[in-house]
């Protein structure tokens, strides 16, 4: 791992959004998605630090310079009753990749869940990245194949909230 003594983790603060939102563009480009990147610094700033507060993020330095981030919110469990944390998005710079700085952006989410009292932490990984997919494992993640990630945006969302369903008689 990088030198311990020039290694950080810490929570976001509202002068890191250019930071972390930079660091979003580069995970899109790493995704080949870099055309799915609509929003913007404001948006997130506010989603960060406003009220509600949507989301929130860590940062990892090293030598003073943020390598990479974890982006993160709260989701609920029915079946255990419990909050949960989704992790969003998960990115190391590919030149600080296999120092453990992945490692630790998770353990720490991790560290928080438990804090929390949360009954799991989750995410996704796209089919494709299989790096990814084999770290993940490695860290004691189980990748449920019998799940299927539902997604409605744009226009179908709007559509979807223009149905109007009257009640049964």
């Amino acid at each position: 791992m990088t030198s311990r003594s020039d290694f950080v983790l810490r929570f976001a603060e509202p002068a890191d959004c250019s930071i972390l939102f930079d660091l979003i563009q580069q995970l899109a480009e790493y995704e080949k998605l870099s055309h799915a990147v609509t929003g913007n610094i404001m948006a997130l700033k506010e989603h960060l630090f406003d009220s509600p507060k949507y989301v929130e993020a860590i940062l990892a330095e090293y030598a003073g310079q943020s390598v990479g981030f974890a982006l993160f919110f709260h989701n609920y469990s029915t079946f255990l009753t419990k909050p949960g944390i989704y992790l969003e998005d998960l990115f190391v710079l590919p030149e600080y990749r296999r120092q453990g700085i992945g490692k630790a952006l998770l353990s720490k989410l991790a560290q928080i869940a438990v804090e929390r009292n949360c009954g799991r932490l989750e995410w996704s990984v796209l089919d494709w990245n299989e790096p990814a997919q084999e770290f993940y494992r490695s860290m004691g993640a189980s990748i449920l194949d019998d799940w299927r990630i539902c997604r409605v945006t744009e226009e179908a969302l709007a559509q979807l909230a223009a149905i109007v369903v009257s009640n049964p008689t």
